[in-house]
């Protein structure tokens, strides 16, 4: 019963991020709404509304026809420009910025209520256009039920307003910057809560387990980890995940070992654990707003953007995001209630996530010296963190002497270099390894 809930639970999120799934219901009330509304004119609304407020009355069938039907096209109107506007907007960032990020536009909630809106209130008119009739005397209009599209058509109007000064918002590349940070130091956060503090030695090697692979294609997005934890306990096993959160997996890949045999019934409930999805969204994998917050800035680097503010702002989040990362180990365990490992899950190790930053900034900011000084600088600042791992000082080092290394070859202006070799002789003093820092630029 459990496993259902989940995988029911799994299959909603999968609904709900669709863009058309609010749209389509919000389609549905309109049409709703309509029903319920003729059913109170046959129960009288219009009678009241009339002898109640006449003024809000309208009492010819053709005006009522005319208003509706300018109404309609008002709306399909507002929903063209709207969402041209929007293509034009996404085709600016795709090109500008970076493709990654348009999914997370696209997924907007916002945008997604406003076109849902625009949708059902015209669904609402179209229906009651049809119930007025030509030959409809005074009495028999449905004054009640347009009464309200008219009131409904001004809050469509407003939602234009509103789509055109949030539209304009979330295009702007400071606000999209901040909403990757904040949604992959929310996931960190979340993953540092439930870190596991004690070290990885006695789990066993799992080279010589019973492999189990994927019978699907595509991101792995969630580990249904409770699933897999009763299987554990209900077989006394323990299980490797082999591939981590957010990796792409294709068709029978191994993603999992387990240590003893698992008859069929039991290997399809372990593979029924992994969810996979064919896009990456950035609150369920932090790695991926690494990414794109470095695919940002190489992008406002290259020479036909030559934006260094907004590659400089990408550096300052991913400083943050880093040091929230140096509080989180490497690897990651989960124990069943006699804190008995069971499950190691498989994560992007520092190193894999700095080479992957640092490689591609590297490649498009050699020659750029306040870019170089940037980077020593975030690099200087996550050594003197407190309670670094040396595994993580000695990748930073790395890191400083490959930066250290480009400066010597592709700097050439003595003054930068003289300001690089300053911040190397900084780092150098106040790193204990100093010795391990590449020697001067001269």
């Amino acid at each position: 019963m459990e496993q259902l809930y989940i995988k029911l639970r799994w299959l909603f999120n999968r609904v709900t991020n669709k863009i058309a799934f609010y749209p389509t219901l919000l389609t549905l009330c309109g049409l709703v709404l309509g029903f319920v509304m003729l059913f109170f004119e046959d129960k009288g609304g219009t009678q009241w509304l009339y002898e109640n407020a006449q003024a809000l009355f309208i009492n010819d069938a053709e005006t009522a026809r005319s208003l509706l039907s300018t109404f309609i096209a008002g709306i399909f109107s507002l929903m063209v420009f709207s969402f041209s506007m929007v293509m034009v907007l996404l085709s600016q960032a795709s090109s500008n910025y970076s493709p990654r990020i348009l999914p997370g536009l696209i997924r907007s909630k916002k945008h997604q209520y406003v076109l849902g809106f625009y949708m059902g209130v015209l669904t609402y008119c179209i229906l009651i256009l049809l119930s007025v009739k030509p030959t409809d005397s005074q009495a028999e209009l449905p004054g009640l039920a347009i009464l309200f599209s008219i009131i409904l058509v001004l809050n469509v109007l407003a939602c234009f307003i509103y789509f055109i000064h949030s539209i304009s918002e979330a295009i702007q590349i400071n606000n999209i910057i901040e909403d990757i940070f904040q949604k992959s130091k929310t996931r960190l956060l979340t993953l540092i809560e439930k870190a596991d503090s004690k070290d990885d030695s006695d789990f066993p090697d799992t080279s010589s387990w019973k492999v189990f692979k994927s019978e699907q294609t595509g991101y792995l997005q969630t580990i249904d980890e409770e699933g897999l934890l009763d299987l554990c306990k209900d077989k006394d096993c323990k299980i490797d995940i082999i591939i981590a959160k957010g990796s792409f997996t294709v068709n029978n890949t191994p993603i999992a070992r387990c240590d003893k045999e698992l008859d069929e019934k039991e290997t399809k409930r372990l593979i029924s654990c992994f969810g996979f999805s064919r896009s990456e969204i950035v609150s369920q994998n932090y790695v991926l707003g690494f990414k794109q917050l470095t695919e940002i800035a190489v992008k406002a680097m290259s020479p036909g953007i030559n934006d260094p503010g907004t590659a400089n702002s990408c550096l300052d989040y991913l400083n943050e995001l880093f040091a929230l990362r140096m509080r989180k180990h490497d690897y990651s365990f989960i124990r069943d209630g006699n804190e008995t490992k069971r499950i190691a899950l498989r994560t992007i190790d520092f190193y894999e996530l700095m080479y992957f930053v640092f490689s591609a900034l590297r490649e498009y900011c050699k020659k750029d010296a306040l870019m170089m000084h940037k980077m020593l600088h975030l690099l200087h600042y996550l050594m003197m963190q407190q309670s670094v791992e040396k595994s993580y000082k000695e990748e930073l080092i790395k890191q400083v002497n490959a930066l250290l290394e480009d400066g010597d070859k592709f700097i050439d202006n003595s003054l930068d270099r003289a300001s690089i070799e300053g911040l190397r002789q900084k780092i150098a003093k106040d790193n204990p390894t100093s010795q391990q820092v590449t020697p001067a630029i001269t």
